[in-house]
């Protein structure tokens, strides 16, 4: 992926994924062939329907299959959630190609710490 990262605020991805619970993205994405699908409620996304809201990479200090990145997600119709991803060795290039053709919103509008 093309992302830029700058450090986390957040420790682990356990701690990221919690506090985007807490700011109301509680619900679940994952890649259904060209879609975005939202677990919770079968609804399904373009790259176009969605804006990532921010964006967080950890990387596994002992493990690189550790290596994974948070996204949180809100959608045109309002609904909010995360999907997680693992990257280098063990990226999935699929939802790495979804993932770039979605756009980043403003930051101002980011539910966590901005960096």
């Amino acid at each position: 992926m093309n992302l830029k990262f700058s450090p986390s605020p957040y420790r682990t991805l356990s701690e990221a994924s919690n506090f985007l619970m807490e700011q109301g993205y509680r619900n679940n994405f994952k890649l259904l062939g060209e879609k975005l699908l939202c677990v919770e409620t079968d609804n399904k996304y373009d790259p176009d329907d969605l804006s990532i809201i921010e964006y967080h990479r950890f990387e596994g200090e002992s493990n690189p299959s550790d290596m994974s990145i948070i996204f949180a997600i809100k959608c045109n119709d309002g609904t909010k959630g995360s999907i997680i991803s693992s990257f280098g060795t063990y990226s999935d290039e699929k939802l790495d190609k979804f993932m770039e053709q979605v756009k980043i919103a403003d930051r101002s509008e980011a539910a966590g710490p901005i960096q």
